[in-house]
């Protein structure tokens, strides 16, 4: 951008997306459990979180679609563990802070139910998938013009502090930044769709090729989800590794030629690394570590061959410490990645043509009104939840 972002007028979808529309409201309210509004189908009802590290259900205002946007009833959300860190912690990183009542939900499918004005691509009774990031497509925006948007800076993106999320009945939305569901594709598949682009992303820029042999490092839901679309890509071996031996058992079962490593807690990396290459018969030309977490990137650094690349799909924190001097003698490439960017059209057609089959990692499903009952699933890993959905 050309001017600063924080001292600059608001975009369009900045001023139109203000949180103050939904907390300045009448109709805004914190729901106790027995609210008659949970039971009423008519009221926009959502989930959100707040600085206290409360999760709780809230009433808002029903959208009035503006130019160029429609109203989506939102069918099918899947939590996400940013959803999760947002309630727990307040904060991803320094800039991304709970300050009030946030709108949780990124991971959304659901039905056109009505158009604002200039819509000529969608009609009503079209079901689609939500992409949640809006960029501000402003000509003098490098990140936009050059078509990697998701750099944007003013990026309106949806349950990110401060703009509600999707995880809600009734939500406006861009219809340029809507993706049309094929008839064999389900509202639930439609909102696994997001966490599919952030695995298709990783990979794209990680130049995962035909017959790579790779190691997927976690397997949670964006580690699985990476499982599936490394199988569909045509990689062999592929290990996957974690803490939990549950996990790595759904992982057999989703794709069963897949290799598991499951890691001991206090293990080192180097060790960790020789069990990677042990299960699959040697060094690793590609890594892609879904979990942020230091020891996992090192054991992925320590597993590659000479000039083999280790992609961060994960979060971490702040700051963490690599093995300069050996990455530097073992020609590694180490690459980074921040959501995704021209993704959702491939991962619709990887899920409509039968080679990615998201079915599987859907373990838990709960109503729109039973959405902090939801998060406390999604939250506690005694419960095995791969991916808690909230459907209405």
């Amino acid at each position: 951008m050309t001017v600063n972002a924080a001292v600059a007028a608001p975009t369009h979808f900045e001023a139109a997306y203000d949180p103050a529309r939904v907390l300045k409201s009448k109709e805004f309210r914190v729901l106790n459990a027995d609210d008659a509004a949970l039971a009423d189908k008519e009221a926009n009802i959502a989930c959100a979180y707040n600085p206290a590290h409360e999760v709780h259900m809230i009433n808002k205002p029903v959208p009035t679609p503006r130019e160029g946007e429609v109203i989506v009833h939102v069918k099918s959300t899947g939590i996400c563990g940013s959803d999760v860190h947002f309630w727990k912690h307040g904060h991803i990183g320094p800039t991304m802070i709970v300050t009030d009542e946030c709108g949780a939900g990124h991971e959304s499918a659901g039905e056109v139910v009505e158009l604002g004005p200039g819509v000529t691509d969608l009609k009503v009774g079209d079901r689609v998938a939500i992409e949640a990031g809006v960029p501000c497509s402003l000509p003098d925006c490098d990140p936009c013009r050059t078509g990697r948007y998701n750099a944007c800076p003013r990026v309106v993106f949806f349950s990110t502090p401060p703009y509600h999320g999707t995880l809600t009945r009734f939500h406006a939305h861009p219809a340029a930044w809507l993706h049309k569901l094929p008839d064999n594709v389900s509202y639930e598949e439609g909102s696994l769709c997001e966490p599919l682009a952030v695995a298709l992303a990783g990979m794209e820029r990680a130049g995962v090729r035909l017959g790579d042999p790779v190691v997927v490092c976690g397997a949670g839901p964006i580690g699985l989800v990476t499982l599936l679309a490394c199988h569909a890509a045509g990689c062999f071996p592929i290990v996957i590794t974690d803490l939990f031996e549950s996990r790595l058992e759904f992982a057999r079962k989703l794709v069963p030629t897949v290799k598991t490593v499951t890691i001991g807690r206090g293990q080192s990396s180097e060790d960790v690394a020789t069990e990677i290459k042990k299960a699959a018969g040697g060094p690793l030309r590609v890594a892609l570590d879904c979990t942020g977490v230091e020891s996992s990137i090192r054991a992925a650094i320590y597993s590659v061959v000479f000039g083999g690349k280790v992609f961060v799909i994960g979060v971490g924190p702040d700051e963490q410490s690599y093995p300069f001097g050996y990455c530097s003698a073992n020609e590694i490439d180490l690459q980074f990645q921040y959501r995704y960017a021209n993704q959702y059209p491939k991962a619709i057609r990887l899920v409509e043509g039968g080679l990615i089959n998201l079915k599987p990692l859907v373990t838990h499903r709960f109503p729109l009104e039973k959405a902090v009952e939801a998060f406390q699933v999604a939250a506690d890993p005694s419960q095995g939840a791969i991916k808690v959905q909230i459907q209405d």
